[in-house]
């Protein structure tokens, strides 16, 4: 099962790593080498080249589901639309298998070394981390506020346990988000359905499980049709009609 593979890969790679983030210079020679042939790549005429399907290699485990990291980054308190949120937010690359998934996990930054203001996104491939997309507009998210200190270990229990389908709720899961911010950091978890009372509950009793969260861990439901109307009052786009 994809979830018994993902832990016994992450206690390789911790074993590797000792969970820090940092690598030795070879890694990071090939990390500059990946993210320069990345650059080289984005910057390739898109009307001649097709981008090939992401697959399991030859021996892989394969996950349920493809994925994609994505990273954002923006100076807080300047004002954002919709287009230039879109326009920010970075694509890291997909994957298809566990191995796949530890190869991209193991050269990233982890969250708590991040600063600024600044996401990870982890979502299925095929749904950007936006409350407008397809996949996203009737859903909504779980979010779970932390303190400083939590959210590299938090975020790692949470996306090996969304790759490991623990959330058991079918097609539900869209992706989830790791927000650092100056004060606090956030996780959460997205799905498609707000309306769901059932699959919301679910989703929130597993969440509490796998973070191993205490029971007065204030947990809080937002739809995104609920985000997308607090931006707009907050950025000034609503008239007093309420329009």
């Amino acid at each position: 099962m994809p979830r018994v593979v993902l832990a016994a890969w992450a206690v390789r790679w911790r074993l590797k790593d000792d969970d820090s983030g940092d690598h030795d210079q070879n890694e990071e020679n090939n990390t500059q080498k990946d993210s320069e042939k990345e650059k080289n790549d984005r910057e390739k005429p898109q009307s001649t080249t097709k981008r090939k399907a992401v697959v399991p290699g030859p021996a892989e485990h394969p996950l349920q589901y493809n994925y994609t990291f994505w990273y954002s980054r923006r100076t807080p308190g300047r004002p954002t639309s919709s287009q230039s949120y879109e326009q920010n937010i970075k694509q890291i690359g997909t994957f298809a298998s566990v191995e796949q998934f530890w190869r991209f996990y193991s050269h990233m930054v982890r969250p708590g070394d991040l600063t600024g203001h600044s996401d990870f996104h982890l979502f299925k491939e095929g749904i950007k981390p936006m409350w407008e997309d397809d996949a996203n507009k009737n859903g909504g998210k779980w979010i779970i506020r932390l303190r400083k200190g939590l959210a590299s270990r938090c975020w790692e229990n949470l996306i090996l346990a969304m790759l490991g389908e623990q959330f058991m709720v079918g097609e539900e899961i869209c992706g989830a988000v790791v927000s650092v911010r100056f004060q606090e950091d956030i996780i959460s978890i997205w799905n498609k359905t707000a309306s769901d009372q059932a699959t919301t509950a679910r989703i929130r009793d597993t969440l509490r499980r796998v973070l191993n969260l205490p029971p007065n861990t204030i947990m809080e439901y937002k739809t995104h049709t609920d985000s997308i109307k607090a931006w707009e009052e907050f950025h000034g786009l609503v008239n007093s009609s309420g329009r």
